[in-house]
């Protein structure tokens, strides 16, 4: 049950009588912090940070703490990527790390462009693929997700390199909807991941006025809600386009609930 986090960040837009601030996309630099439950259990909390580019490296990373009983699983995830043109993003390094109850295992993964192969290493196995341009890493996707709603992109279809193997996911837009957490009440647009069976459902929502910011997600087995995955708040810091702006500081804006 601890396998399933496939939750995005937040980013929002500012505009002060002094400072012009760029507007932000899924790139902008934030922290994004959420509640995971099982059911109705509170598990622990995810974090995701994307830090600010050097020149046109980006880093983003996930960390989670969750845990039910004597059950505990931690995990910590890096990606590395860069930007080509305005939307598209190109992984190069993926690595996770899993410990807690039960085995812990590592996985990584290198896109070689230069040579045209991805090289992948999960659990000690070692595999190679060829390279392809639309061919992601598990976590970086999720912000290219977010970058290809900003772009109005129709096609939501995503190949990543996940556990030794090239798992294909296809998403579909449900509807518009209201969701109202804890941490406030957002206008969203409701996704399901597209399967051949039922008996396995995942839906999120993701608010368009925060830059597609996920707000919630909920997965279900045999119509049994087993995930549910809420903003807890977020905070990131939007790049200024003018030299008004004092000291060439940014302004960090943050959701109103604090952790």
């Amino acid at each position: 049950m601890f396998k399933h986090f496939p939750i995005l960040a937040a980013v929002s837009l500012l505009i002060t009588s002094h400072t012009t601030l760029a507007a932000p996309t899924a790139l902008t630099p934030h922290t994004a912090e959420y509640e995971v439950y099982y059911g109705s259990i509170e598990l622990g909390r995810a974090r995701y940070i994307l830090e600010a580019p050097e020149g046109n490296l980006f880093k983003y990373r996930f960390d989670s703490d969750v845990g039910l009983l004597m059950l505990s699983d931690q995990r910590h995830i890096r990606s590395e990527f860069t930007l080509e043109g305005t939307d598209h993003l190109v992984p190069m390094r993926y690595s996770v790390e899993r410990t807690g109850t039960g085995p812990g295992f590592r996985e990584q993964a290198a896109f070689a462009k230069g040579q045209n192969v991805v090289h992948s290493r999960y659990k000690g196995e070692r595999a190679k693929f060829p390279y392809d341009t639309e061919l992601f890493d598990p976590l970086m996707v999720q912000l290219q997700f977010r970058l290809d709603m900003e772009a109005n992109k129709e096609a939501l279809h995503y190949s990543m390199v996940k556990e030794g193997e090239i798992d294909d996911y296809n998403f579909k837009i449900v509807g518009k909807e209201r969701v109202n957490i804890d941490s406030g009440s957002y206008q969203t647009i409701k996704f399901e991941v597209v399967r051949d069976s039922k008996k396995r459902q995942t839906f999120f929502w993701m608010a368009p006025d925060l830059s597609y910011l996920p707000i919630r997600l909920s997965h279900f087995e045999k119509g049994s809600k087993q995930l549910d995955i809420k903003l807890l708040n977020y905070r990131f810091t939007p790049t200024t386009t003018t030299t008004q702006a004092l000291n060439n500081e940014s302004v960090p804006l943050e959701s109103n609930k604090q952790g």
